[in-house]
């Protein structure tokens, strides 16, 4: 990627650090109806990203970033949006690409590729 070309920035809603990856694993096993990042419960399992969707962000022609919740207030300065999300920077600016509600919405993989597709062909 050239290095102004923009870059996606896919924000979880969960925080990082080893005791909270322990908690969010639990919590999507016990009970994942009630777990607060769909863009996690989608995209990955038990053990890890899950291989389609892998093989979907590769086929992605942007730059990509991953970011927890804590990360991206440390990193950006950012606190105050619904969370999950995905942003893009683009020149020196972020903004939200696609918002919670609709991330939220997204039922399965296949959902969620076609919305990042819809958007990201209108970059």
């Amino acid at each position: 990627m050239k290095n102004n070309s923009p870059i996606l920035i896919f924000v979880y809603n969960a925080d990082s650090g080893f005791f909270n990856t322990l908690t969010d694993t639990a919590h999507k096993l016990l009970s994942s109806n009630t777990y607060s990042c769909n863009l996690c419960s989608i995209s990955h399992g038990s053990f890890g990203m899950k291989k389609e969707w892998k093989e979907f962000l590769h086929s992605i022609k942007y730059s990509l970033e991953f970011l927890h919740r804590n990360e991206l207030s440390k990193k950006y300065n950012i606190t105050k949006i619904n969370l999950p999300a995905i942003l893009i920077k683009e020149h020196n600016s972020i903004r939200i690409l696609i918002k919670a509600p609709y991330i939220n919405s997204c039922k399965n993989i296949d959902d969620l590729k076609e919305l990042i597709n819809k958007e990201i062909t209108c970059l």
